[in-house]
């Protein structure tokens, strides 16, 4: 018969034993199922995530109305979202930090829409001439 050269018969202890590490599709005769083969590298998705950043807590700090004293963080963010008004000062990171004892007042140009933060001083303070004369008229700011 021309089958029993092909299928030829064998016990299950025989196939496990005498396979060798990388086989192919043929293997002396007869069809070998068994396929083994070891990992040589991690996965690729286990070495490539694994870092974050840490959160660096961005936003409005004081809202509007609220009191400050001088060096009170009023807005932490990046860019210039919000300008600096009257009694506000800007870090290098674009920080709005109060300059002077007051209340916390948003405002936004109708025009150009864009956003300041003003220190109203309490009683007792006189705004500086530099920062009275302003460009931008009070029919032209609203309230936020």
């Amino acid at each position: 018969m021309a089958f029993s050269s092909v299928f030829r018969r064998g016990n299950v202890k025989e196939l496990i034993s005498n396979v060798s590490v990388y086989t192919s599709a043929e293997s002396s005769g007869g069809m070998s199922l068994l396929f083994k083969r070891w990992a040589t590298k991690k996965t690729a998705g286990s070495t490539k995530n694994g870092r974050d950043s840490n959160p660096k807590y961005l936003g409005v700090k004081k809202f509007g109305g609220e009191k400050v004293e001088p060096g009170n963080i009023i807005v932490r963010q990046r860019g210039t979202r919000f300008h600096p008004g009257n009694y506000v000062g800007m870090g290098k990171d674009h920080t709005l930090f109060c300059l002077k004892e007051g209340h916390v007042r948003f405002e936004r140009n109708k025009l150009t829409g864009r956003k300041w933060v003003h220190v109203d001083p309490v009683a007792g303070h006189v705004l500086h001439p530099v920062y009275a004369s302003d460009s931008t008229t009070t029919a032209e700011m609203e309230p936020l």
